[in-house]
Formats: structure tokens, C-alpha cells, sequence
């Protein structure tokens, strides 16, 4: 029979502070406002012959460098089918309902989401954490997002 171990990765230097509105309808959203996110992981992998499934440090530094790349931005939802978002100079330019909202580009992220909550950063940073896992022998991930205690999203491959 296989053995399977869990890791569970929750490290205090895993986290990313953005701001971010959530959309909740054509014509509603939350006000600009932000929040200090923090990244948990969750990792099934076989039981290797040497006594560990998977090398802690190589997930750890890979959440890190996930949670770097979204550290102190403007989180905008670019599949969002309530708000158009293009490009004006130095700026993103977003149309939500009567609203005209400019972002500075340099201080902005537009990401494949539909919209800026926990749940959809978890999925977006799983396929990222999956992406950068490549090849190695993963049976199941989670990544959980969490913007504050007791308040968190989480997103789940399962191999095929």
C-alpha cells in the first residue's frame, strides 16, 4: 500500500498586504480598502524512501516568492464582467457602472480573476503554486488565502 503524507504549510512570512474592492453586482461594490493576507498550503505526496514526501523548504520559499509578487499592490479583477478595465498612460483606467476609477500601472496588478475576494486569490495562487511544482509527484494541493482570523478562502487540485 502507498503512503501518503500531509504537509501543512502556515508561516508567518507568508503573507502580502493589497488593496482591493469586492464586486457584488453590476452596479455595487465594496469602497476601496485593504486588507494584510496570509497564505497557508496544504500538500499530499507520496512517503519517499528517504523518510520525507517533499522538500518543506522549496514550498516554502515558492509560497513566499507567490506572495512577494502580489506585496503591495491594487488587486483588480480582470475577468470581472462588470467593470471594463484599459490601459491610459501610466494608468489602468476602470469603468464600474457611473464610476471612472484610475490606478497608477506602476503600483497596480490586473489579474485573471473574476473578482478580489479570498476565493479567487486561493485559486489563482494554486495554479501558480502548481505551475512552479511542475512534474513532481503531488497527489493533492490546497492553498488557503485568509484577510484576517477566522476569515479565510481555499482552492484544491486533486491529481487525476
Amino acid at each position: 500500500m502507498e503512503r501518503l503524507t500531509t504537509l501543512y504549510i502556515d508561516k508567518e512570512s507568508h503573507k502580502f498586504s493589497a488593496a482591493h474592492y469586492t464586486i457584488f453586482g453590476a452596479g455595487e461594490r465594496e469602497r476601496l480598502h485593504g486588507h494584510n493576507y496570509s497564505v497557508s498550503a496544504r500538500i499530499v505526496a507520496p512517503m519517499g524512501d528517504n523518510g520525507f514526501s517533499a522538500d518543506y523548504n522549496v514550498y516554502k520559499g515558492r509560497i513566499k516568492q507567490l506572495c512577494d509578487e502580489l506585496d503591495e499592490y491594487m488587486l483588480l479583477a480582470g475577468e470581472s464582467p462588470h467593470q471594463q478595465i484599459s490601459e491610459d498612460g501610466g494608468y489602468f483606467r476602470v469603468r464600474f457602472a457611473d464610476d471612472d476609477m484610475l490606478f497608477l500601472r506602476s503600483d497596480t496588478q490586473v489579474l485573471p480573476i473574476r473578482n478580489a475576494t479570498v476565493e479567487e486569490f486561493a485559486h489563482y495562487l494554486l495554479g501558480k503554486l502548481l505551475a512552479l511544482s511542475a512534474g513532481e509527484d503531488l497527489r493533492e494541493v490546497e492553498v488557503c488565502v485568509a484577510s484576517g482570523p477566522g476569515q479565510r478562502g481555499g482552492a484544491v487540485w486533486v491529481a487525476p
